[in-house]
Order: structure tokens, then C-alpha cells, then sequence
């Protein structure tokens, strides 16, 4: 069964779309630790991070880096927060959290945007790439 960021990638469920190229895709999360956290994933659904083949790995990565650029001029922070964790969904992802404090990168702590502002904020970010 594909994973809800495969269904986002085919189109199947809306997004926040910030960046996307012929592997990646960049979007807002929709549950999001701080304003402006984005989940860089492959398009090819892959569980596990170091099960990727190196290339594909450090693609993603650069794709990541470029992002994070592009979120870090967008929104208020003191740097970006990265984490890798997936255990919540089956699909490889990296979390880009803008930081204030540490607080925010703990994933019990949550901010909540409309859905206007979700597409501003998409928008903001995407203009910086």
C-alpha cells in the first residue's frame, strides 16, 4: 500500500508544495513543530534512509540543503533544525524546522496555520530558492 507521501507525490492528496524536481519534493508539514517546517522526501518510497543507494542519498540532501537555504531567509529563526526520523510514516523524510530554541525540535510541541497561511508561507519560501 503506498504511504501517504507517495499519495501526495502522484497528486492523490493536496500539499504545500515548496520545491520539486524529477526525484524530490519539498512541503510544508501539515502537523508542524515551528512556522515554516518542511519535509524534504524522495519520490521513489523508500522506508528507510540508509537503505537509499548513496547517489540518491546525497541528492537528497543537496535538494534539502537548497530548501532549508530557502525556509532559514523565509521565516524568523536562528537556524534550521534538521531531523530524520520515520517512524510515523513509512517513506523517507527529512524534517527542515526553523529554530528558535530547542523546544522546537521536539515533536510533541506543535503550531497551527490556516490554510491561507500555509499557502503564503509556501509561496514565501518557494520565492527564495
Amino acid at each position: 500500500m503506498a504511504s501517504i507521501f507517495t499519495k501526495i507525490v502522484n497528486g492523490e492528496i493536496p500539499c504545500y508544495k515548496i520545491a520539486e524536481d524529477d526525484n524530490y519534493l519539498a512541503f510544508l508539514d501539515v502537523n508542524p513543530n515551528a512556522k515554516g517546517h518542511t519535509l524534504c522526501i524522495p519520490k521513489q518510497e523508500i522506508n528507510k534512509i540508509f537503505d537509499m543507494e548513496e547517489e540518491h542519498y546525497l541528492g537528497l540532501m543537496k535538494f534539502s540543503r537548497k530548501v532549508a537555504k530557502a525556509v532559514e531567509k523565509s521565516v524568523e529563526c536562528k537556524r534550521i533544525g534538521v531531523a530524520v526520523v520515520g517512524l510515523e510514516v513509512p517513506h523517507v523524510h527529512v524534517h527542515l524546522i526553523p529554530l528558535k530554541d530547542m523546544d522546537d525540535m521536539r515533536f510533541q510541541r506543535k503550531t497551527s496555520l490556516s490554510p491561507e497561511e500555509f499557502q503564503e508561507l509556501a509561496k514565501q519560501i518557494a520565492s527564495n530558492l
